[in-house]
């Protein structure tokens, strides 16, 4: 058992979760509103997005600017105390995510430590808050506009007014001393503790660790206990004062010393902790961590990737490589990683190198160990495997940096706490981050629902019997982690993966259609184009308006035909004009229509099927905010919009009087699955896990399992779900397959249908045909 496993005594966890995004017009007031709702629905705990006080206009919260109050934006300190209190009568508890890894400088005026750091550099008593290289010389601040001239233009706009260095809306401090009246502008900028330089420096010049390469998030070191005190007081108060009950810790990888860092705040912190850390295929977490788990990633991979038919793979290969797009998914995402550590991370690598003997290959040596890693960074001494294999990868790849690279391992493994061993894996981390996730997911668009945080394009599907020993692992060593179909951050909703899963049992219908779809109506860029027919079919109904914006950010990430620093004006109109170019020709877009309402009752049935098996699996389930109906949203800031959850109570409602809805376009099947699951789950506590096989001629498209309620031995609850039901239908239906069930009396919570049973040993026999004739889900439990 993992030392990061809850003892029996230890925090309790909730039931499930349900993620709110809280932001100006649905703070924590709102949230509290929503409470009853979401108490019916049968959720455990409220999981808020970050509430400490943000950047002013911030819409997301992770651009904590003070860390010492609640949001006032958001509601502040009492709208907090009420959700708390609201929800812990109606027996819910309170998870809260918190982002120790960096606060905000983008307004320094809304930051009170930062502020002090650009107003008296080294001697501020917040410098050791911020990973500042002050020996480098001033810190620099890269916000000029820059037109070629490195900013040199941009500083003859700097004004002085009240006390201030002031760049159009950004105003910034003057130390004591420095000046006096009739100076200018740039004789008073030239004497502080910052400089002012060309946004474009940031990504090769900065002197200050950040958040990937978004220079306006400014690394907090918070493995000082005293500024983990300071970034820590009020959310341990908290604690103290019955106001969370769970943390969720946002980019632990990005920390100094994670394991450090958990050990405190588990100290202090007496709830339920799970970590945002993305596990790479059989990676775990390292045993000394003490917290519940992880977010979930490893779950929705395996759980999302069960409903993934393999044999689609060469057809869709084949597509890819027809099409232009590149199909050898290690080499394209070195290529992205690569280039995130060589560009984009320039500063970060500089730094790193500066710590090893002056040699001319050592940023390039650096650059590549940072690129080769197949985790996302390791943890010395820990997991000491990973830096292996890391070094040997990237000696193997550059046989010419070989020696450099025995320099730098050796002088890590001499010393596995010092600076040049905790900046290579903070380091490594935000490489993988931004050369995988953000730019290689969008260049390897050979089939985008594998395409997912914490996904592997290369591991085409789950098989069942891996699916199983996944959930065996789970309940076995981390049973109480959390686990997730949709986050803020995936790159596409839960619905979206499950339209796309009916494209892995027709690739050869999808394959045709992209042909004759490209060869008239075309994006400007194959991955792209490739992209964009998927995103059309999965998201389906989509705006114009959605798709364009998804398809734009999809472009700049990639980075092959335009970027955010370097915007290819015509390549984006065409983006722009694509939409509506499909609408114009009225042939071809019946046809997608009609392939894309094809998608929808297979779809609805890999919905219900992943979020049964999820809500009813090992570990905690969270529920992102909206899911409980279909939600066909995509990445980030789509996934972000508000939630009518007024039309999810009325549905309720109909449901709460018995109503069971049909599987359509409502999604109110869905909703009624998610309040059976979750209720169910609140009332029988289930452990342990059995896998269930079914027996027949449709018994690979059975995922079932069983699992005890609390308090006892015997299998009380057991999940059914179809998988490839379009490969089931053509096949005839489920015919005679049965599930054989251990003894008793099994009752279905959606339908109502109770099977008794049918042998003389008790076993129930469950014909599939009929147990699965109204919803493509059965969640039975026993008498």
């Amino acid at each position: 058992m993992s030392a990061h496993t809850i003892s029996a005594n230890g925090p309790q966890p909730p039931t499930s979760t349900y993620r709110l995004q809280l932001r100006p017009g649905f703070g924590l007031a709102e949230a509290a509103d929503l409470l009853d709702h979401l108490h019916r629905l049968g959720v455990g705990a409220v999981y808020l997005s970050p509430i400490l006080t943000a950047t002013p206009g911030s819409d997301h919260g992770y651009d904590v600017a003070d860390p010492t109050r609640v949001s006032e934006a958001l509601g502040g300190e009492r709208a907090h105390a009420d959700l708390a209190a609201r929800a812990h009568a109606l027996g819910m508890g309170v998870v809260v995510d918190i982002v120790p890894n960096h606060m905000s400088v983008a307004r320094p005026d809304a930051n009170p430590w930062w502020w002090d750091v650009l107003e008296h550099g080294r001697d501020s008593v917040y410098a050791r808050c911020f990973d500042v290289d002050f020996d480098s010389g001033p810190v620099l601040v890269p916000v000029l506009g820059d037109d070629g001239d490195d900013g040199r233009a941009a500083l003859g706009e700097l004004t002085l007014a009240d006390g201030h260095l002031v760049y159009f809306d950004k105003r910034f401090p003057l130390a004591p001393g420095t000046f006096t009246p009739g100076d200018s502008a740039a004789q008073v900028h030239e004497r502080q503790h910052y400089r002012l330089v060309s946004w474009r420096r940031g990504d090769s010049q900065l002197n200050y660790r950040r958040f990937f390469d978004v220079d306006h998030l400014a690394a907090v070191r918070v493995e000082e206990p005293g500024v983990f005190d300071a970034a820590h007081a009020e959310i341990l108060r908290w604690a103290e004062e019955g106001r969370a009950d769970g943390l969720r810790v946002d980019h632990v990888d990005g920390l100094s010393d994670p394991g450090g860092y958990l050990r405190r705040l588990a100290e202090r912190f007496p709830g339920w902790i799970v970590v945002e850390k993305i596990l790479a295929p059989g990676e775990t977490l390292p045993a000394s961590w003490p917290v519940a788990g992880t977010t979930g990633y490893d779950a929705l991979r395996t759980v999302c990737g069960v409903f993934v038919d393999p044999d689609a793979e060469p057809v869709l290969t084949a597509l890819a490589r027809e099409h232009g797009v590149p199909t050898d998914i290690a080499a394209v995402d070195h290529q992205a990683r690569s280039h995130a550590a060589n560009e984009l991370l320039r500063a970060e690598v500089r730094r790193i190198a500066a710590l090893l003997p002056a040699s001319e290959h050592t940023e390039e040596a650096v650059a590549e160990l940072l690129a080769s890693f197949d985790v996302y960074r390791s943890y010395l001494p820990e997991a000491e495997p990973a830096w292996a294999r890391a070094v040997r990868t990237a000696a193997e790849r550059r046989p010419d940096l070989e020696a450099t690279l025995k320099t730098l391992d050796r002088t890590v493994r001499e010393d596995p706490h010092g600076e040049l061993a905790r900046r290579v894996q903070q380091t490594s981390g935000m490489v993988v981050a931004m050369g995988t996730e953000n730019t290689a997911f969008y260049r390897n668009t050979r089939y985008t629902a594998l395409n997912e945080v914490g996904g592997d394009p290369a591991e085409f599907g789950v098989g069942v019997s891996a699916f199983h020993e996944a959930n065996l692992h789970r309940e076995a060593a981390e049973p109480h982690t959390m686990t997730a179909l949709s986050t803020h951050d995936t790159k596409r909703s839960e619905d979206v993966r499950a339209r796309l899963a009916v494209l892995s049992e027709i690739p050869g219908d999808f394959a045709d259609a992209v042909r004759r779809w490209s060869a008239r109506v075309p994006l400007p860029e194959p991955s792209l184009d490739l992209l964009g027919w998927q995103t059309l079919l999965g998201a389906w109904p989509i705006s114009d308006e959605r798709l364009v914006e998804y398809l734009l950010k999809a472009a700049r990430e990639a980075r092959l035909g335009t970027s955010w620093t370097a915007q290819d004006p015509d390549f984006e109109d065409r983006i722009r004009a694509w939409p509506g170019q499909l609408r114009a020709d009225a042939d071809l877009y019946a046809e997608i229509r009609a392939v894309a309402e094809s998608l929808d009752r297979p779809g609805w049935s890999n919905s219900l099927g992943q979020k049964a098996v999820q809500l009813l699996g090992p570990g905690v389930p969270d529920v992102y905010q909206g899911t409980e109906l279909w939600d066909l949203s995509l990445v980030d800031p789509d996934n972000r919009r508000p939630v009518d959850h007024g039309r999810r109570a009325e549905l309720l409602d109909r449901i709460e009087r018995g109503w069971r809805p049909p599987v359509d376009a409502s999604g109110a099947a869905k909703l009624h699955l998610v309040r059976t699951c979750l209720r169910a789950r609140a009332e029988l506590r289930p452990s342990g896990y059995l896998p269930l096989a079914a027996e027949g001629a449709g018994a690979e498209h059975a995922l079932a399992f069983a699992r005890t309620a609390r308090g006892s031995r015997e299998p009380a609850l057991a999940v059914v779900a179809t998988r490839l039901p379009v490969t089931l239908a053509d096949a005839g239906g489920w015919g005679e397959t049965v599930l054989p069930l251990p003894p008793g009396e099994w009752t279905d919570r959606l339908t109502g249908r109770t099977l008794a049973p049918e042998r003389m040993d008790g076993l129930v026999t469950a014909h599939l045909a009929e147990l699965l004739d109204r919803y493509p889900v059965a969640v039975l439990v026993r008498r």
